[in-house]
């Protein structure tokens, strides 16, 4: 069972192995929904399936989503009902990838930890490490899924905190706050996004991509492990919640810190989206930003 990461290399062995498993391409582009799917067509993995960040991965118009912010989760129910529609399983090795240095397909990955499937892993390297150890491409639409019946949620391997209690420990040491984000958009300098610039009080920066090396796969874990730790200092990594603008690219650090030996550690799955817009939130060097309220569809 591949439960982080897995190398092109031990796909391909997988593959001919005979293993049940399903590839999942969540390559997106934020200011361009459409792009992704433009991308798979162009060029993916044989037999992997198209994951949309909007529609698969979130629920913007549903009744009762499980997070608030742009890119609001979906309910765990209705989640595993779109993994049947796509002819998951339960017995599945599921591979998860994208073209964006894991800032969506990291996601699926946790989503699916989220549903108590630990059998999940992020292809390092994307689709350019695949093709780099001869790897085929082939191109074309999604193909039509096979629906199936044998996908079950099982208790939650992934934790969430949500607005009031993350408040409510704002500043304690118990709770270290990391954000995902850049640090243009952490220092409120810029918001391309959201409505409100800048950060949660006493907040860490930590921008997703620095867990990324040079060749386009995570970093070295004790690599990893040595800059977390010089990130946190004497926090415990135990108490870090993880964020970013919509809870999607804050998952590379939570990945990250798992591959650096530092544990599992907890998503504010609605993010800085949801405590912006959150009456009475603190907003460290805040600022309004009506120029990209049209930007709100991502």
């Amino acid at each position: 069972m591949h439960t982080t990461i897995i190398s092109a290399t031990d796909l391909q062995g997988l593959i001919r192995s005979g293993t049940p498993l399903m590839v999942m391409d969540c390559s997106f582009d934020l200011m361009d929904p459409s792009q992704g799917r433009r991308q798979y067509a162009s060029a993916h993995i044989p037999g992997a399936v198209y994951i949309h960040l909007d529609e698969h991965l979130s629920d913007k118009h549903g009744a009762t989503p499980a997070s608030g912010g742009r890119h609001p989760l979906p309910s765990r129910e209705t989640f595993a009902e779109r993994l049947n529609a796509l002819g998951f399983s339960s017995g599945m090795q599921a591979v998860v990838m994208d073209r964006q240095g894991v800032n969506y397909c990291g996601r699926l990955w946790w989503m699916l930890k989220w549903c108590g499937h630990e059998a999940v892993a992020v292809l390092d390297g994307g689709l350019a490490a695949w093709q780099a150890a001869g790897g085929d491409v082939v191109s074309g639409p999604a193909p039509q899924p096979v629906p199936g019946q044998d996908f079950r949620l099982q208790p939650a391997l992934a934790r969430t905190v949500d607005t009031p209690t993350l408040a409510q420990h704002l500043g304690q040491p118990g709770q270290t706050v990391l954000d995902a984000r850049a640090a243009a958009r952490f220092r409120g300098e810029v918001e391309p996004l959201d409505l409100v610039a800048g950060h949660m009080p006493g907040a860490l920066n930590r921008p997703f991509v620095d867990n990324i090396g040079p060749d386009g796969r995570f970093k070295p874990a004790d690599q990893l492990r040595a800059e977390f730790q010089a990130l946190l200092g004497a926090r415990d990594p135990a108490s870090v919640v993880h964020h970013c603008g919509s809870g999607v690219s804050a998952i590379p650090n939570l990945l990250g810190m798992e591959l650096a030996g530092l544990g599992r550690t907890t998503l504010y799955p609605g993010s800085w989206s949801e405590w912006c817009n959150t009456p009475g939130m603190a907003c460290a060097r805040s600022q309004e930003v009506s120029a990209v309220a049209d930007k709100q569809t991502s």
